[in-house]
C-alpha cells in the first residue's frame, strides 16, 4: 500500500481494455453523460428527474454483448483483488490496494479470460 503526501492511501490503478465483439479491437467504456432517471405517474406526468453516474459494476454490466468477455466473470474476479470504479464520472478503472493485488488480478484475468481483456497500469 502506498501513501499520499497527505497521509491517505494511494490505490494502484489500471485501465481495463475489452475486445469489441464487432471489430475485435481493444476498447474501454467511457461515460459521455450520466444516466437521467425520471418518473411517469399513474395519474399524470411528474416533472422530476435525477442524474446519476454509473458505478463501475453497472458500466461493465452494460458492456454485455458488446464485448467478447464474460462481464459477470470479470466482475467476480475483480472483486477478489480490487474495485471497479468510474474515475471522474467518466472513465472505467480498476483499483487495488497493493502491487501484489494488481499482479494477482492481472494473472487471474489472463488465466480465466485470456485475450478478451487486458489490464494496463496507469
Amino acid at each position: 500500500m502506498r501513501l499520499h503526501k497527505n497521509g491517505g492511501v494511494k490505490m494502484i490503478r489500471g485501465k481495463l481494455w475489452f475486445r469489441c465483439a464487432g471489430a475485435f479491437n481493444p476498447v474501454t467504456p467511457v461515460i459521455h453523460q450520466p444516466a437521467v432517471i425520471g418518473w411517469k405517474g399513474k395519474e399524470g406526468y411528474l416533472d422530476f428527474a435525477i442524474e446519476r453516474a454509473f458505478t463501475g459494476e453497472e458500466l461493465v454490466m452494460r458492456m454485455k454483448g458488446w464485448v467478447t468477455a464474460d462481464v459477470k466473470k470479470l466482475i467476480e474476479i475483480v472483486k477478489k483483488h480490487g474495485y471497479l470504479k468510474v474515475l471522474d464520472e467518466h472513465e472505467l478503472v480498476i483499483e487495488t490496494e497493493t502491487n501484489e493485488d494488481f499482479e494477482n488480478l492481472e494473472r487471474e484475468l489472463k488465466e480465466k479470460l485470456g485475450h478478451h481483456v487486458d489490464l494496463e497500469r496507469m
